[in-house]
């Protein structure tokens, strides 16, 4: 096989094409990770591209294949996710790729998939493929957080959001603003970056205390296409939820509630109104987090996004739960009578290799507080 030698400026081109058609899977593809490809010729020539939408069976390389025809023999193909080897719904796209007469690949990174983990590359290889991995791998891999968690821990990848004062206040004072009306801390720029997170996961939690202060809606409203409904997740140890909240009155089997309650009246009459009630073993009175995670990650949630209280974020974060921390902060300063972001919170979490992005007048300060890829590359190690 013959192809146009490996370039560093022509590889992170091609790469960075194929990250932003991988984007375009984002709410398509859960539980599949999001991938996107591009062909080029063997004189270096675009050929094809393609990414992955679950609806559409064919992944990323398929599409890119079929698009590039005869042009893709003793062609390069660059995509942004190893290459699977196994046989799912789909068959293996190393063999597509074999088949079509590729002569070289570029991975952005390997598949935390066990039944991938590398085994994609060494067929190639053992074809006679030229391999290149790495380029690109940092952005690869953030898209795919939440499939690397859940592939390997069968868990949801979870992503803490608070929106917050200078002075780590996320509500005013008792009694300074009316009740049930949401008070915006950020600015619309910040608020519709949280919408965009929303359409990036599979379900949004929050406590009971949050529906009843604020009777949120807690849906994606960021007009951009979903395969899935955003799963909308309410944490209720006594079922004390308002049967007129606007999560119960909008609820189409996509509330799920979790209780620690026997009062069965009450939950038949959130059944009844389209709300789905899971009763777990009570933890001194409250909902144990950890099994809320394993249902979830039974049901394919692979990134949760949570929106909670002040108690809610400090359990999640004392638990070592929080996989990725994303702080909105707002110039304001609020004072101590309102309420803080975290009570009493232990042990001591600190920020490494924040990501700042401004929003207007607010600023976020995101990291990844468990590297979900470190565990993936670990295991398939052993």
């Amino acid at each position: 096989m013959t192809a146009v030698p490996f370039n560093p400026e022509t590889d992170l081109r091609w790469m960075q094409r194929a990250l932003e058609l991988a984007r375009r899977g984002i709410g398509l593809c859960s539980p599949n990770p999001v991938v996107g490809c591009v062909i080029l010729d063997r004189h270096g020539a675009f050929a094809g591209e393609g990414w992955h939408e679950y609806d559409r069976r064919d992944h990323a390389e398929v599409v890119a294949l079929q698009q590039a025809a005869e042009k893709a023999r003793n062609g390069t193909a660059y995509v942004t996710l190893e290459p699977c080897n196994h046989t799912g719904r789909t068959g293996p796209c190393s063999e597509a790729l074999i088949a079509a007469g590729i002569a070289r690949v570029v991975a952005a990174t390997e598949d935390p998939n066990p039944l991938v983990a590398g085994n994609g590359l060494k067929r190639l290889k053992h074809a006679g493929i030229a391999i290149k991995t790495g380029v690109c791998r940092a952005e690869a891999q953030r898209l795919n957080e939440g499939f690397a968690h859940w592939i390997v821990n069968k868990r949801p990848f979870v992503e803490t959001k608070i929106a917050m004062t200078l002075d780590g206040r996320i509500a005013p004072p008792p009694g300074s603003h009316p009740p049930g009306q949401p008070y915006w801390i950020t600015g619309p720029e910040a608020r519709a970056a949280v919408q965009q997170m929303r359409w990036a996961a599979d379900a949004v939690l929050t406590g009971v205390d949050t529906v009843i202060t604020d009777n949120p809606q807690l849906t994606d409203r960021s007009g951009n296409p979903r395969r899935r409904p955003l799963l909308r997740v309410v944490l209720d140890s006594t079922l004390r939820i308002p049967l007129d909240s606007t999560l119960v009155l909008t609820a189409d089997q996509d509330t799920l509630i979790f209780t620690v309650s026997r009062n069965q009246a009450q939950a038949d009459m959130l059944t009844r109104q389209g709300v789905r009630v899971h009763v777990l073993p009570s933890e001194n009175g409250r909902v144990p987090l950890t099994p809320v995670l394993d249902v979830l990650g039974e049901e394919a949630i692979q990134t949760l996004l949570t929106e909670t209280g002040s108690t809610l974020n400090t359990a999640l974060l004392a638990a070592s739960l929080v996989d990725r921390l994303t702080i909105f902060s707002a110039p304001q300063i609020m004072g101590d009578d309102a309420m803080p972001a975290f009570r009493q919170l232990n042990p001591f979490v600190r920020l490494n290799e924040a990501e700042i992005t401004r929003y207007g007048d607010d600023f976020s300060v995101s990291a990844l507080l468990h590297d979900p890829w470190s565990t993936a590359n670990s295991s398939a190690a052993t």
